[in-house]
């Protein structure tokens, strides 16, 4: 069945109360990638979809294998990701104690970081909770769903599934919207009213300002409708960490990835019309309880989940629209604006003071973690087109998200809601076995390499040409700059180290600790023509 919808590819790990799911894995012609830890499987599966827009899946088994995959399920439930994890659960607990891997309740625990948990008490409702996981996907706000099965409905015969026609690719696949151009036709009347009435408030006010968030990447790319509408309207555009790539490397009216730099909290402050696209604007974006801007300006929130429609603002107008298509219908509607009715030039904005303002803010980010930013810029000229790239919550990947420009969107993923360690090294992975032939690369630091090390067996493994790059500043270094500035003597913040490079090669991996960042760009081109993963172990002291 799960073949019959689209799915390929299973991230998991076997055990007693499970193996009836493996029955016929491989004449159903779908890989099973083994992880080392259940964790590592739900990074995986996480890493798999974000790559492909379809969902990853993984299997566990009952007990301590849920428990394991649930902090990937809090990830992937944080930043949107679909995954559907099946495990298996014990047949009855409330009689019956003692038994192996049992737990009080394993659903109502797992629904507590997923968009829902459901036990299939029958083959029939197995087939249907998938049905309504893979659909689920495809039409509403993606995030992860868990379905367990009891061990002896498992090894019961059952009937055949249903089968699904594969023609629109299985319910499994990316959503498809119209072709551009077809967007404002399929808009319903109201919405097509509603989005002309936002168009005119923009082409009124004098220094509006987007900002494109991840539920945008859609409508991203050099040619994309978001390019279109900063130019008909002269508008400004910040972009969230997972909004990078949407517009162009140095767009002349974006302020880049910077909404964190406390004095974004004033540029959005001038602005009497802020378009929303996208993104809720949570605390991970802007690290500041609100973005600061004028109590009087206009704020339009487009998003498809009416969670974040409802913030209130005393001023804000909600569409719940799809992204590509709100901004589709926005350019098509400033294309037929009344050329005697605009004005010139179309803002206040002008290039030189959002060019001054990145300069500032880029001399701030090298400031706060001293030279991380040059190695940032020669990592980044090295890398192949279109390189996809997985980072951890390390000091090197919190530079790089305010200061790399991406060439395209959707191309870096990051923990970014629940902020787990060790996401890095099997996210990539995942995003590997989807991108067989094409560049994916991960950046983790020293201290969350060791949450998920044993996953590098899995790449050496699959034979993966996989740079993973290891940040070492030989403690938790953000954790004790925040000690320090909260005035507390920093306490357990480091940790003995192994030696990384041999640790890779026990592994069977390549390994390389370039002195230079020459060195280090010669070793990161060779690591996406290897045979198998290279970590690549750099430290502060690395020299230009």
């Amino acid at each position: 069945m799960l073949k019959d919808r689209g799915v390929d590819v299973i991230f998991g790990i076997p055990g007693v109360h499970n193996q009836e799911m493996y029955r016929g894995i491989e004449e159903a012609g779908i890989t099973h990638v083994l992880a080392r830890h259940e964790q590592g499987a739900g990074f995986m599966a996480d890493g798999y979809a974000r790559a492909t827009g379809k969902p990853g899946v993984a299997y566990v088994i009952t007990g301590p294998g849920l428990t394991n995959i649930m902090t990937p399920m809090g990830q992937a439930y944080s930043d949107s990701v679909p995954m559907l994890v099946i495990s298996s659960c014990l047949d009855e607990t409330a009689a019956k104690k003692g038994q192996l891997h049992q737990m009080k309740d394993q659903r109502a625990a797992a629904e507590t970081v997923c968009d829902w948990s459901e036990e299939a008490r029958t083959a029939e409702a197995a087939y249907a909770l998938i049905d309504k996981a893979l659909t689920e996907f495809g039409t509403q706000r993606r995030r992860p769903k868990h379905i367990q099965v009891p061990i002896q409905r498992l090894e019961t015969p059952a009937a055949t599934f249903s089968m699904l026609s594969r023609q629109d690719g299985g319910f499994g696949t990316v959503r498809r919207l119209p072709q551009s151009g077809a967007l404002d036709s399929g808009l319903t009347d109201l919405r097509r009213a509603k989005i002309r009435q936002i168009a005119g408030r923009i082409l009124r006010s004098k220094r509006p300002i987007f900002v494109f968030g991840g539920g945008s990447v859609g409508a991203g790319g050099r040619f994309g409708p978001a390019v279109d509408v900063l130019k008909q309207t002269g508008a400004a555009a910040f972009l969230t960490y997972a909004g990078r790539g949407i517009l162009p490397a140095q767009h002349p009216y974006c302020f880049g990835a910077t909404l964190a730099r406390p004095t974004s909290e004033a540029i959005l402050r001038q602005s009497d019309c802020v378009v929303l696209v996208g993104t809720d604007l949570a605390e991970v974006d802007l690290w500041r309880p609100t973005a600061g801007h004028a109590s009087d300006a206009i704020v339009v929130n487009t998003d498809t989940d009416t969670d974040v429609l409802i913030k209130e603002h005393p001023s804000s107008t909600h569409i719940q629209e799809d992204a590509l298509r709100f901004l589709e219908g926005l350019s098509n509607v400033f294309a037929k604006w009344p050329a005697e009715t605009r004005r010139e030039p179309a803002s206040e904005w002008t290039e030189d003071e959002i060019a001054r303002m990145r300069t500032i803010w880029r001399a701030e980010v090298d400031a706060e973690r001293p030279g991380i930013v040059p190695v940032c810029d020669s990592l980044r000229d090295c890398l192949p087109k279109g390189t996809m790239i997985y980072s951890d919550m390390t000091q090197f990947a919190y530079t790089a998200k305010e200061v790399w420009d991406m060439d395209r969107p959707g191309h870096w993923h990051h923990p970014t809601g629940f902020g787990t360690l060790g996401y890095a090294t099997p996210a990539a992975i995942g995003g590997a076995v989807a991108r067989k032939g094409k560049p994916t690369m991960a950046i983790i630091g020293d201290y969350g390499f060791h949450y998920t090390m044993q996953e590098l067996g899995v790449a050496v493994e699959l034979g993966l040409p996989l740079p993973i790059i290891l940040w070492d500043n030989g403690k938790l270094k953000e954790i004790e700059e925040s000690m320090v500035r909260a005035q507390i003597a920093p306490n357990a913040v480091v940790a003995r180290n192994p030696d990384f490079c041999k640790l890779a090669e026990a592994f069977g991996a390549h390994a390389a600790a370039p002195q230079t960042l020459d060195e280090m760009q010669d070793t990161v081109r060779a690591a996406f023509n290897a045979d198998g993963p290279t970590l690549i172990y750099l430290t502060p002291q690395i020299s230009g």
